[in-house]
């Protein structure tokens, strides 16, 4: 009853309203577009493709992360992958580039400068990307040849060169969905498109592996992965939840001018730093890279020992180099995202200029030393914590034999994904509602009173 009564108070606060309605009309326009084919592909030759997708392997994850757009050979193909890797490019290089850097120092505008960058970098890879995906199709479905996928006097050119510009365009349509989203939405508008599709492949992916297990009369053995299954959810909510407190005070003023110190000065008594400060994207910009070892083995090393290898092992997710490297990315990114994302500078700045200082710190540098060694200690179980968590799914494959499609919920990036997407969404609900003086959706009560 609880719960019902913090949904009706979600109903009851107009602009949260709309901004859900506005979120679940993008995801249902996004999931519409996932299902158009490409103009002049024969739909009845995609049989090859969707088999392809359902035995789990690395076609499976592309598709999930494009919401079932990959195996359908819809305008959304790429899905929002592109600007993923647009972003990781555009953050590695503001590493080196000190234009990059002097915008990320700008505020707004110059985050509103990074944003247009991004853009046109995701334009420039769709363009490398789509007649790649179209170039593979004859093999993935298993036609032989691009005519022979299309429909009876279809010509390719015509083929390649409009579906190359609905490709591209599906994609930036995609990303600009994202961000109203973003914008105007809730929750983070990138991350729930690709959670919604991730999200619309559980059903299938469970029902067939149970469909295994009742075969073999094995029913205590689906509760047994369900079970596991909700630890893992468990874990995962906290590691993204964790939080390590760092003791503040603040000088309080007092009649004289002066400033006193008092622990009771402040309205925050605490700095919390997060365990996994980076979220998912960690594990989302890994599995970006992780597409380019089996790319580069299957097209510039292929006739060789060395590509047959890399393809081989990085197209297997439950390998064991592909789940070294990957654990290995993950650990890096984490770093490197944390890094990126939570300015200790700017934190002890802000907590000198309000009057606040840590206990036994000095303000300023001092604080700022202080922040960043603590960040970098958590930082690392965090990140270690994640790679177990996302590798996962390859010890479930290995001890119990589940399929590979349902396996891959057992952690890895899709439930890391939805678990992080889904509670970032709800945190942002929940100040909705506490402004409003209600109980948020992670408390129980009574709608709280107005303060006076």
């Amino acid at each position: 009853m609880k719960f019902i009564e913090s949904i009706k108070n979600v109903w009851k606060i107009e602009e949260l309203r709309d901004r859900i309605l506005l979120t679940l009309s993008i995801l249902l326009v996004y999931r519409f577009g996932a299902q158009v084919v490409l103009p002049l592909i024969d739909f009845a030759k995609l049989d090859g493709l969707k088999g392809n997708a359902d035995e789990g392997g690395l076609i499976w994850l592309i598709n999930a992360f494009t919401g079932g757009g990959f195996s359908n050979a819809s305008v959304f193909a790429l899905g929002i992958m592109p600007y993923i890797s647009a972003s990781i490019v555009v953050q590695l290089m503001g590493i080196a580039i000190p234009y990059l850097q002097k915008l990320q120092k700008e505020g707004a505008s110059g985050q509103k400068k990074i944003t247009q960058i991004t853009r046109w970098l995701t334009i420039a890879i769709c363009l490398l990307q789509a007649p790649a995906y179209l170039a593979g199709l004859p093999s993935l479905t298993g036609a032989g040849s691009l005519s022979g996928l299309l429909v009876d006097g279809a010509s390719t050119t015509i083929f390649m060169f409009s579906s190359v510009s609905i490709l591209v365009t599906g994609c930036i349509f995609a990303m600009w969905l994202g961000e109203k989203i973003t914008d105007r939405g809730i929750g983070n508008g990138i991350s729930l498109l690709i959670m919604v599709g991730i999200i619309a492949t559980l059903p299938q992916a469970f029902l067939q592996n149970a469909a295994t297990r009742l075969e073999g009369n094995n029913v205590m053995l689906i509760l047994f992965e369900l079970v596991i299954w909700f630890v893992i959810i468990l874990l995962s909510i906290l590691l993204v939840m964790a939080v390590r407190k760092i003791a503040v005070q603040y000088a309080r003023r007092t009649a004289s001018g002066g400033y006193e110190k008092s622990a009771a000065g402040g309205s925050r008594q605490y700095i919390p730093l997060k365990l996994n400060a980076s979220g998912v994207m960690p594990i989302i910009f890994a599995q970006a890279i992780m597409f380019v070892p089996s790319l580069i083995g299957s097209n510039l090393l292929k006739d060789t020992a060395t590509g047959a290898w890399m393809q081989a092992q990085f197209s297997d997710l439950f390998g064991f180099w592909y789940n070294l490297v990957f654990a290995l990315l993950i650990i890096i990114f984490t770093y490197f995202y944390t890094a990126i994302t939570v300015p200790t500078n700017k934190m002890a700045d802000d907590l000198k200029r309000s009057g606040g200082f840590i206990p036994g710190i000095r303000p300023g540098s001092e604080t700022s030393e202080y922040l960043d060694k603590i960040m970098s200690q958590i930082t690392l179980p965090g990140s270690i914590f994640l790679a177990l968590i996302a590798v996962f799914p390859a010890f479930i494959v290995k001890l119990m034999d589940v399929q590979a499609g349902w396996a891959l919920f057992f952690g890895g990036t899709s439930l890391l994904i939805m678990v992080g997407v889904a509670i970032d969404t709800m945190q942002q609900v929940n100040s909705y509602l506490l402004n409003r003086h209600y109980d948020g959706l992670m408390k129980t009560g009574k709608n709280r009173k107005a303060v006076q």
